[in-house]
C-alpha cells in the first residue's frame, strides 16, 4: 500500500569530495572487519558458555572451543590490522579530497563552476573546474610527509619523484585518461570538442615543477597555485560554453545517481 507521499527532493544530489572514498570506507567497516569481529565474538560466546558447564559439572567440552575461538580471534585480529592499515590510507585520501575541495570552492568567487567526485566505471575524477580559462580536472593526491622540512615533490614534465622516490601508481598517465573520458564524455553529450588539462595536486607539500617547462601537458601543484596557475592560462570559453558544459556534466552527475 503506497503512503501517498514522496521526497521533496526534484532533483538528485551532485557529488561531495572525496564521496566515493567514503563509501570505501563504509564498505570495509560495514562487509569486512564486522564479519571478522562477529566471528570471533560468536566464538568466544560459545566458549564461555561451554566454561561455564564445566563450572556447574554439567557435560562440557570447552576445549574444543576455546581453540576455535582462539584460533578465529588470531585471525580475526591479523585481518583487522591490515583493514585498518586500509582505512588509514583511505582516510587520509578522503581528507585530502576535502581539503582541496573546500579550497577549490573558493574559486567559485571567480566564476569557476565546481564539481566533485565525479564517477566514471572503476574510477573516479576527484574535482572538475570550469572556466573561461578552460576545462581543469583535479587528481588530488595525498601521502603522509617526513618530519624533515626538506621533503619535496619534484616534477621535470615526464616523471614525478615524492621525496626521493618514485610513486608505484603512473599518476601522470591516470591524470590524462581521466582528461581524456571526460574530453569524450563532454563530446558525446553536447557535441563540442574541448581540450581538458589534467592537474595533479599534493596537499600540504612543496612541489618543484620549475624543470617541467612553460607549459606541460599535466600541472603537478600545491593546491594553492591553481589560483594562480588557472588565470594564466589563456581565455578560451565564453560565458555561454562554461554554462553549457558545467550543464552538461551536472545531468551526468545526477543521471548516474539515484536517491536511496
Amino acid at each position: 500500500m503506497k503512503s501517498g507521499k514522496k521526497s521533496p527532493l526534484t532533483g538528485k544530489p551532485l557529488r561531495n569530495p572525496g564521496q566515493s572514498l567514503d563509501e570505501s570506507i563504509d564498505k570495509i567497516l560495514n562487509e569486512e572487519a564486522l564479519n571478522y569481529i562477529l566471528a570471533s565474538i560468536f566464538l568466544i560466546v560459545f566458549a564461555a558458555m561451554e566454561w561455564f558447564r564445566w563450572y556447574r559439572n554439567l557435560p562440557y567440552s570447552p576445549w574444543v572451543y576455546s581453540i576455535m575461538a582462539l584460533l578465529v580471534t588470531i585471525f580475526s585480529i591479523f585481518k583487522l590490522i591490515k583493514i585498518k592499515k586500509k582505512l588509514v590510507r583511505l582516510k587520509l585520501g578522503r581528507d585530502g579530497e576535502r581539503a582541496v575541495g573546500q579550497y577549490l570552492e573558493l574559486l567559485r568567487e571567480n566564476g569557476c563552476k565546481i564539481f566533485h567526485d565525479m564517477v566514471g566505471e572503476n574510477f573516479n575524477i576527484d574535482h572538475v573546474i570550469i572556466s573561461t580559462h578552460g576545462i581543469f580536472i583535479v587528481e588530488t593526491k595525498t601521502y603522509s610527509k617526513p618530519i624533515r622540512q626538506q621533503a619535496t615533490i619534484k616534477y621535470d614534465g615526464r616523471s614525478i619523484t615524492i621525496d626521493g622516490y618514485q610513486p608505484k601508481q603512473d599518476i601522470l598517465m591516470q591524470a590524462r585518461a581521466e582528461a581524456n573520458w571526460l574530453k569524450s564524455m563532454l563530446k558525446e553529450s553536447s557535441g563540442r570538442d574541448v581540450q581538458i588539462k589534467p592537474v595533479i595536486v599534493f596537499p600540504g607539500w612543496n612541489v618543484d615543477n620549475a624543470s617541467a617547462g612553460f607549459n606541460p601537458d599535466v600541472w603537478v601543484l600545491n593546491p594553492k597555485a591553481l589560483s594562480k596557475f588557472i588565470p594564466k592560462s589563456q581565455m578560451s570559453l565564453s560565458k555561454e560554453d562554461v554554462a553549457l558544459f558545467a550543464f552538461n556534466i551536472s545531468r551526468y552527475i545526477r543521471s548516474t545517481y539515484s536517491i536511496e
